[in-house]
């Protein structure tokens, strides 16, 4: 996908974009339409979301030389 991104900016800028993404999937779904495979593919990207936030928290930012 890319490289590791330690600047928190980026974090965040990837994390907004990220829930906005879920967010626009949420907005799609019918409710008379949802399966129980389409919560769970929903309940699939807040667990990542989640694991990237946990991620960018225990990431050090590299040492400046």
């Amino acid at each position: 996908m890319g490289s590791p991104t330690h600047d928190k900016n980026s974090q965040v800028s990837f994390l907004k974009q990220r829930l906005n993404m879920f967010l626009d999937v949420l907005d799609a779904i019918d409710p008379e339409d949802t399966d129980l495979d389409d919560i769970d593919n929903l309940i699939k990207m807040i667990d990542e979301l989640e694991s990237k936030c946990k991620e960018f928290n225990h990431r050090e930012a590299p040492e400046s030389v």
